[in-house]
């Protein structure tokens, strides 16, 4: 590869010191992946770019890792140590629940940390169509704070009436969409999904969370779900993400960056700089840090 990569979408944590519900709590939450036992441990920069390895890895993008909800500043103020020990996250996505009556002043709180770009809420089937979720949905956007979206496809006709309805609205849908159903009517339900949200200029997409349960992560497993993806969306609103440590328990790093790579092989240099590096920089606006 011969430019650096921005990672959008990448973790840290430590369940030693900080209280993740998912990571901590016995059982274990059913997982889309599986067994996520090998998890349930510390993820610090230091484990990041050791599984980056060779490749050039320059900024990423922390997305919120499902802290406890009691206190989302406090892994603010966790993602700004880091910052200052290691010099990475670059920027992060915090977590915020648009639909409690805290949020005013959860976004207060998250203004004070410069490095802060947007929030991630996981909205349950018809939600984004409520009118207390939408009012929360609005200070976020006149904030200027960007929305990190993770839903399954089946809910992207809401999201298309959230963009739609705040044209000035950042809505950056996560994990391809998570097209998990991979038989011709599950690709063709999520191809279609993903053209009405991706016919709202404001929306873009991360290229990532693509590992099927039992499955190795190959190119040939994922070449059309990435193709369809950057087709539908087009080259400029798309960008290349990790998903790690999660995507780790599909693929090694190199894995998914070298079959990203192969299959977009055909792509121009240009392009191909959009998708790895340029395009996260763009929106996620990390010149400004």
């Amino acid at each position: 590869m011969e430019f650096p990569i921005v990672d959008a979408h990448q973790h840290f944590w430590d369940p030693r010191v900080n209280y993740h519900p998912w990571l901590c709590d016995q059982p274990p939450i059913p997982f889309r992946y599986g067994d996520y036992a090998a998890l349930r441990r510390p993820y610090l920069p230091a484990d990041y770019f050791a599984d980056a390895g060779q490749h050039q890895v320059v900024k990423t993008v922390y997305v919120e890792t499902e802290w406890d909800p009691r206190d989302p500043i406090s892994e603010m103020r966790y993602v700004e140590r880091l910052r200052r020990e290691s010099g990475f996250p670059t920027v992060a996505v915090a977590q915020a629940w648009l639909d409690r009556e805290e949020l005013g002043a959860t976004l207060a709180g998250l203004a004070q940390f410069d490095f802060v770009r947007g929030i991630r809420h996981k909205p349950r089937p018809g939600q984004m169509d409520d009118t207390r979720w939408r009012s929360g949905f609005a200070q976020l956007v006149r904030r200027g704070l960007r929305f990190d979206l993770q839903a399954p496809w089946p809910q992207l006709e809401e999201a298309a009436r959230l963009a739609r309805d705040f044209p000035d609205a950042h809505i950056i849908l996560n994990h391809t969409g998570l097209p998990a159903d991979r038989s011709r009517e599950g690709i063709a339900g999520w191809a279609n999904a993903l053209g009405k949200l991706a016919a709202c200029p404001n929306a873009a997409i991360k290229i990532s969370g693509l590992g099927v349960p039992g499955q190795a992560w190959t190119v040939a497993s994922n070449r059309a779900v990435v193709l369809a993806a950057i087709d539908i969306f087009g080259i400029g609103r798309s960008m290349f993400a990790s998903n790690f440590p999660v995507d780790g328990l599909c693929a090694s790093f190199d894995a998914i960056v070298a079959g990203m790579l192969a299959i977009v092989r055909d792509f121009s240099a240009a392009e191909q700089r959009a998708l790895f590096h340029d395009n996260a920089i763009r929106i996620y606006d990390m010149e400004r840090t």
